[in-house]
């Protein structure tokens, strides 16, 4: 191959993938995700005065999926429709994946979330592990976004 045209790839994969770094890093916030923070924190209290307990513990659960989801930066390519919780269309939607990343990856969600096994995902959560915690939560999000 031509000493030039392997420098432009070389060139080219290298800044795409410090553009993806820094996406990742940096998030475009198109207004968004904070619209979504207002609307599922605002529900828990207002919910809290009328419902009853259940419910309580339902809309307590769906502050904690946009904080990890939003903190860790999901949302910036990742929605999870089930859960009303809009977010980039870059990657799929998340609702059905804690049913499906087994049959597609090879092992279930949490173990993929320590250990990606698609190329991008590697790339993002390489960089970025997440903490036990971290997958523990995410992991029960995306339960119950399954399981609507």
């Amino acid at each position: 191959m031509n000493k030039p045209v392997v420098h432009f790839i070389i060139s080219a994969l290298i800044g795409l993938g410090i553009g993806y770094v820094a996406f990742d890093l940096f998030p475009a916030n198109d207004g968004q995700e904070k619209d979504v923070a207002v609307t599922e924190e605002s529900k828990p209290a207002e919910t809290a005065k009328e419902d009853a307990e259940p419910a309580e513990t339902e809309t307590t659960a769906a502050a904690g999926e946009e904080n990890i989801l939003q903190s860790r930066g999901c949302l910036g390519c990742h929605s999870v429709e089930a859960l009303n919780l809009k977010g980039g269309a870059t990657g799929p939607d998340l609702s059905q994946a804690y049913k499906n990343v087994e049959g597609k990856h090879g092992k279930p969600v949490a173990e993929f979330l320590k250990k990606p096994t698609s190329a991008v995902m590697s790339g993002v959560i390489g960089g970025n592990p997440l903490s036990e915690e971290e997958i523990n939560q995410v992991v029960s999000i995306l339960k119950e976004a399954s399981e609507k």
